[in-house]
């Protein structure tokens, strides 16, 4: 035996709960937890397919639509850049034109005769009458229905124009030069239409889409006043006859032009915008006094009337200077409007109308046979009741037993064959004094422009003295078979009154341009016609015919004055028929006879009630307008009393 204590045997007792490691029982300690009751088995889950293929389809589809978008991008950015530029830039910019004023005209003292005052240009953006704008189908209709009456256009007219056949238009015009009055009536239902439309919804205005650019419009202060002087200016703004069309380019002056952006028709001010300013046309002064206007154009007017004549006009031109002082005619118009005007009245009858000039032309034989030196104021005429020359047989406009004249006596007395006598001493031959009667003709200016290049004006008919019928190279001398204009008239008397200097004629004293800087006219050009000596001799004879008893234009006396003139009575040529009809009468001459200042000539076509001779009809408008131009420009009497030279002799 060893002496090992041999091995307890181990008894089975009831098993220990088991307790967490570091964990002692004791007092406060945990109670034991029980045991989790068993879980039911998981359910079986639903396998889905892989999301990859799909997330590739859609990157694929964005990928495309982006490439898509980016050559979009590229081809407007890119490759068509200008011209898809261009297209915007012609939708949203609109541009028109900057009316340039147009210059005044004036009298020589600065009165206004032809002026311009503001005016609007009205104007429409067709695609804001559209149904995309206005909501509704018949904006243009409406629109130009309302319009039609406040513009006097016909409906038709503006409705074409608001649906116009380009769709992309954006601006047309509606009327021209309109007064502000027209402007502020359409501004005015405008805004009414519009504050109307915001309580009721079926209200729509359908005049948003009408503007105004400011212009200007021509007015005549004046009415018809020199209106065959100054002409008129059409719908297009351009001069439609006389000064307004003969300067028009110096008038009108230079237009110019706005670019700018918009949008609904309104100005996008900080889109930018060019323009161009327009310059202003040059002022216009005329030599014409308006006052000496006035008179010649009443007197004129009255006796037109009163005779029942077809026209009349009288010119009134400084003798010194060549300056026309006034040029009316009768009947005229109004170029203020136009619809009221005859338009055989429209244009400047004193410059358009050709006709024989009677024995008004006599001063120019007699200066001629003056200056040839083939007779005297005293020379002897006989003149007999009836001249046979050629196939014809001439008489005087009286009958009369034989007349003892001096040749201050037949143009006293304006005897057509004492005419007649005198000038066929002129040359040797009758061809020989044709030939030197027609060279001082066309030195008065017959035949010929007077150098005012007007609109429409005639230079009359002189044919060539080889050309001259049997009858011509006798009736031209006293006035007949040769036509003239009432200022080529004029001009004869205005050079004798100069000492036998022509001056040619002026209308224009000179232009001021936008600068406030005068420029005077070019001077006229001057040509000698006759010697001095010769022109005051005739003036001299001219004074016989006013106030010798037995002269033929005693109704022009003017007391204080000495007047030179001269009646004239021609038969007409009707302008419709081309035969003679009527008569033209007419008075010629100027004053102070001694110290010439002012001519005045008067002529009236066809006379039908009343006298038709000229001393008769045209004497006291030769009187009454050279009375009031010399107090108007205050053109004192001389003083001197006339030597009064014999008109009969005893044989």
């Amino acid at each position: 035996m060893s002496d090992r204590e041999p091995p307890r045997r181990r008894v089975p007792g009831p098993a220990r709960p088991s307790r967490p490691a570091g964990r002692r029982p004791g007092p406060g300690a945990r109670p034991a937890r029980r045991p989790a009751p068993a879980r039911s088995p998981a359910p079986k889950l639903l396998r889905l397919g892989s999301h990859r293929p799909r997330l590739r389809m859609i990157s694929l589809a964005l990928t495309l639509v982006l490439i898509a978008f980016v050559v979009r991008l590229l081809q407007v950015q890119a490759v068509d850049a200008s011209e898809y530029a261009a297209k915007a830039g012609q939708n949203r910019y609109v541009g028109h034109v900057l009316a340039a004023e147009r210059g005044g005209i004036t009298d020589r003292n600065g009165v206004a005769l032809a002026t311009s005052v503001d005016a609007y240009d009205l104007t429409a953006d067709p695609t804001m009458f559209d149904r995309e704008h206005l909501k509704i189908d018949d904006g243009p209709e409406q629109a130009a229905a309302l319009l039609a009456p406040i513009l006097g256009v016909e409906q038709a007219a503006l409705l074409k124009k608001l649906r116009p056949a380009n769709k992309q238009l954006r601006y047309v015009l509606l009327a021209r030069r309109q007064t502000p009055q027209v402007w502020t009536q359409i501004k005015e239902l405008r805004s009414a239409l519009a504050q109307k439309g915001r309580s009721d919804s079926s209200t729509v205005n359908v005049l948003a889409g009408v503007f105004a650019d400011p212009s200007s419009k021509r007015v005549y202060p004046n009415g018809d006043l020199a209106a065959g002087i100054l002409g008129w200016v059409n719908d297009e703004g351009k001069g439609g006859g006389g000064i307004e069309q003969q300067l028009n380019a110096r008038l009108s002056g230079k237009d110019g032009k706005i670019r700018y952006a918009q949008s609904g028709g309104r100005l996008v001010p900080t889109a930018g915008s060019t323009e161009t300013p327009a310059v202003p046309g040059n002022d216009v002064e005329l030599t014409i006094d308006r006052d000496i206007q006035w008179a010649a154009q009443n007197a004129i007017s009255e006796q037109v009337e009163k005779s029942k004549a077809d026209r009349g006009y009288v010119i009134v031109q400084d003798t010194r200077t060549g300056q026309i002082l006034a040029m009316a005619d009768s009947p005229g118009f109004d170029p203020n409007d136009l619809s009221k005007a005859d338009p055989a009245a429209l244009g400047n009858a004193a410059l358009q109308d050709a006709y024989e000039p009677g024995s008004t032309a006599k001063v120019m034989s007699m200066a001629a046979v003056l200056e040839q030196n083939v007779a005297t104021p005293l020379t002897h005429v006989v003149v007999p009741n009836r001249l046979h020359r050629g196939d014809r047989l001439f008489k005087d406009d009286i009958d009369h037993p034989t007349w003892n004249l001096t040749l201050n006596g037949v143009l006293a007395k304006s005897s057509n064959i004492g005419t007649i006598l005198a000038t066929g001493q002129l040359g040797k031959t009758q061809p020989e004094a044709n030939k030197v009667l027609y060279d001082y003709l066309r030195k008065f200016g017959i035949g010929g422009y007077t150098g005012l290049d007007f609109p429409g004006e005639t230079k009359g008919i002189l044919a060539p003295p080889d050309t001259w019928s049997t009858s011509q190279q006798y009736t031209i001398p006293f006035g007949q078979g040769v036509s003239i204009n009432a200022l080529q008239a004029a001009s004869v008397y205005s050079t004798i009154a100069n000492g036998g200097v022509r001056i040619a004629p002026t209308l224009v004293r000179g232009e001021k341009g936008p600068d406030g800087r005068f420029t005077p006219a070019a001077k006229p050009e001057e040509t000698r016609v006759v010697s001095e000596k010769t022109a005051k001799t005739v003036a001299r004879m001219l004074e016989s015919v006013v106030d010798d008893e037995q002269g033929t234009g005693t109704k022009a006396r003017i007391p204080g004055y000495r007047v030179a003139g001269k009646t004239g009575t021609a038969n007409r040529v009707d302008p419709a028929t081309g035969k003679y009809r009527g008569y033209t009468s007419s008075f010629a001459g100027f004053a102070p006879a001694d110290q010439p200042r002012i001519t005045v000539y008067c002529a009236i076509q066809n006379a039908t009630e009343g006298g038709y001779f000229g001393g008769q009809i045209c004497g006291p408008i030769y009187k009454e307008v050279m009375e009031f131009a010399l107090k108007t420009l205050q053109v004192p009497p001389t003083g001197a009393k006339a030597a009064s030279l014999p008109v009969t002799f005893t044989p």
